[in-house]
């Protein structure tokens, strides 16, 4: 049982899913300190923080002034599209890439290099052909 667990472990995949996981992690922390000290400022340029500092677009409800807080929205789809960006370019591609590379080496053809399967039209031709060679074709009206 130690065994099975030492070889799953020391799987190429595990470790490459927890070394993902630590440096998403910190990238996150750090993409958001920028967004925080950075981003935020400049939506303050646009947008008038309330009296409880909260920046986005303030309306007036029945019991007083709402807040919608944009800045917060803006923060997390600008951490979200860096932080997709970074294990894009870090970690997708360059995984990608050694795949194919491995799967040259192997002899093995690519997905995009497959023979396409034959359309519609060109099974129910086939078909025609068939049964006309055996007799059985329906006579055109």
């Amino acid at each position: 049982m130690i065994k099975g667990f030492k070889e799953f472990i020391l799987r190429g995949n595990v470790i490459d899913l927890a070394v993902a996981v630590v440096i998403g992690a910190a990238f996150t922390a750090v993409v958001n300190a920028i967004v925080s000290s950075i981003i935020n400022p400049l939506i303050a340029l646009v947008w008038k923080p309330d009296a409880d500092g909260t920046i986005g677009i303030t309306v007036n409800g029945l019991w007083g002034p709402v807040t919608f807080p944009i800045s917060d929205l803006i923060n997390a789809l600008i951490a979200f599209i860096a932080v997709a960006i970074v294990v894009y370019f870090v970690f997708v591609h360059p995984m990608n890439v050694l795949k194919e590379r491995a799967a040259a080496k192997a002899g093995i053809t690519p997905a995009d290099e497959e023979p396409k399967l034959p359309t519609e039209q060109e099974i129910l031709v086939q078909i025609r052909d068939i049964l006309e060679k055996q007799g059985t074709a329906p006579r055109a009206q």
